[in-house]
């Protein structure tokens, strides 16, 4: 812009003939290159000083979703949120996906859906989560009361090769004194697979299956936090 005023003062204070100028125009095709190539490069710089801040902003918002593991891939589904009463900030939220259940620092997936143990496994690993590990009474207690007694449910428990070493998805160590076997269970050594059922006489508790059969089942992840602005 300062080139353009630049231009017009020397027009109006001039006194040569119009014909004159028409001419040394003419003659310096070379100025108006230069003009152009000047305001091509504004140009560029101006588009690139306005894209800095969305690129920080891109940056800043990856880099919060690779440090919160939960978060990933799932902005694009609904989230269902309360304030966190566990911290003192009051901006903090925690949140689940819709029609997950919530209970303490986890959020629940119960499927419908009658597979496989090892579908059932990609089937939480693709929402970003992974079959139920179970670490506690109150956590049991909690998830079956979200289950129909009518059908089993895969947990994330198994005996890969059959020795009875039974091993969680997600490398939790197997603590037997942290175990809600249904009584005689596990009984047979080619049933790698573990599902939480409700045996007749009441109660439920874990049985294992062939990993084989198709069943409901569990998924679990972290709560999502946020941070509102």
């Amino acid at each position: 812009m300062a080139s353009e005023k630049t231009c017009v003062e020397v027009r109006s204070g001039s006194a040569e003939d119009p014909k004159e100028k028409a001419s040394f125009h003419t003659s310096n095709p070379y100025i108006h290159k230069l003009l152009l190539a000047s305001m091509m490069i504004l140009f560029v710089l101006k588009m690139i000083l306005l894209s800095v801040p969305s690129i920080i902003l891109f940056q800043k918002y990856s880099q919060h979703l690779e440090e919160n593991i939960t978060v990933r891939g799932l902005f694009q589904t609904e989230l269902e949120c309360v304030k966190d009463t566990s911290t003192t900030q009051e901006k903090v939220w925690s949140c689940c996906p819709k029609n997950w259940k919530s209970f303490s620092s986890r959020c629940y997936f119960i499927s419908t859906l009658s597979t496989s143990w090892n579908k059932s496994k990609e089937s939480c690993s693709r929402r970003k989560a992974h079959l139920v590990v179970i670490n506690s009474q109150e956590e049991q207690d909690f998830i079956v009361q979200n289950l129909q007694a009518d059908f089993g449910y895969y947990i994330g428990l198994s005996d890969p090769e059959g020795r009875r070493h039974w091993q969680w998805v997600d490398h939790t160590p197997y603590n037997k004194s942290a175990t809600f076997w249904h009584e005689g269970e596990p009984n047979n050594g080619k049933e790698r697979c573990v599902e939480l059922n409700y045996y007749r006489y009441g109660k439920w508790g874990w049985n294992d299956v062939p990993c084989l059969i198709k069943i409901r089942s569990v998924c679990e992840m972290m709560k999502i936090s946020l941070e509102v602005a």
